[in-house]
């Protein structure tokens, strides 16, 4: 019997390889003709193959030369949430040579590592429905127009798993208890002390989260190491620039094996209430575009991925990121 899971993992990889003569035939053995795929700004929503050609796919063939997926994490299961049906999702790479401008974002001719979060719905086979965020915002650091002030944490490409096997997993029992152990964490996310937002529930012996915990943040951000770099390079910055904000708010949470994922387009509302990342507060509602994947080890979370829609966040604070990395000069140049 075929497994929806690996032959959208094959299909995906293919999708981006293949010669330009095949793309529109192929893709149509797998993308369904009502589709509708959500990507990250600015590129928005896109109806039928012809649209996910156009706006996506063939966009990410032209900016990068020989370009290839590098997928790092790849899993599906039945999603626990009120949409339910069958979806897959995965923190991947788009890597080869940036030498043509992608939605904006100009070259320096060099390789790049475009990370990407990506979830996918499936149904008889088909891919129907898909939310995508793609990382602008250190593809501008990688061509060396970074638009704003330097990260909070490490900037960094994003790793695959320590243990390497997070592509196909394929232990639903497993998963669930993966996803129990997000899901609790999640819960309790809102309880924290507003002076050091450290939350009681989150670290410790009975915590949700390991004492060596790997947080890999997106652009804007970076990555932090333990839960007081957590706190320090992330959680504090945006509890003060966002103190009312509201989460959970997610149409996808699946696990499999030690991996457990989550999704909200949007997840996050929040009121813009102090200086974030250079931007003066503007005191206007927002909202966030949320990507999140888990690995799991000794019943705690060791490993976090997080894709955030920054492209739109800024745009809601009237910074268009895009422009302002295209009038900058390359550091490489």
């Amino acid at each position: 019997m075929s497994d929806w899971r690996a032959d959208t993992h094959t299909f995906l990889n293919a999708l981006i390889r293949i010669p330009d003569s095949d793309l529109d035939a192929f893709a149509r053995t797998m993308i369904g003709a009502d589709c509708v795929w959500d990507v990250a700004a600015p590129v928005g929503r896109l109806k039928g193959v012809d649209a996910v050609l156009d706006g996506l796919i063939r966009p990410l063939r032209r900016a990068l030369w020989r370009v290839h997926r590098r997928d790092e994490i790849f899993f599906g299961a039945r999603n626990r949430r009120h949409e339910r049906g069958n979806w897959v999702c995965s923190v991947t790479h788009y890597v080869g040579i940036h030498d043509r401008d992608l939605f904006g974002v100009r070259p320096a001719g060099r390789l790049a590592f475009v990370r990407s979060g990506e979830f996918y719905r499936i149904e008889g086979g088909m891919i129907v429905e898909a939310k995508i965020i793609i990382d602008l915002l250190d593809l501008m650091r990688q061509a060396g127009r970074y638009p704003l002030p330097r990260m909070l944490g490490t900037e960094m490409l994003f790793p695959g798993p320590a243990t390497h096997d997070g592509i196909l997993p394929n232990d639903p029992a497993r998963g669930d208890a993966s996803l129990d152990i997000v899901e609790a964490m999640i819960g309790d996310l809102h309880d924290f002390d507003p002076d050091t937002f450290h939350s009681e529930a989150q670290t410790g012996t009975h915590g949700h989260w390991h004492e060596d915990m790997m947080w890999y943040g997106p652009g804007g951000i970076g990555s932090t190491f333990g839960w007081d770099g957590f706190v320090n390079h992330h959680r504090a910055s945006f509890l003060r620039a966002f103190p009312d904000r509201r989460g959970g708010n997610h149409f996808c949470r699946i696990g499999d094996g030690d991996y457990a994922a989550f999704s909200g387009w949007p997840s996050m509302t929040m009121t813009h209430r102090g200086d974030y990342l250079g931007v003066p507060a503007t005191g206007r509602s927002m909202t966030l575009n949320v990507m999140d994947f888990y690995r799991i080890a000794d019943a705690k979370i060791v490993e976090n991925w997080v894709l955030l829609d920054y492209v739109h966040l800024f745009a809601q604070m009237d910074v268009d990121v895009i422009a302002r990395s295209a009038a900058m000069d390359s550091h490489f140049s």
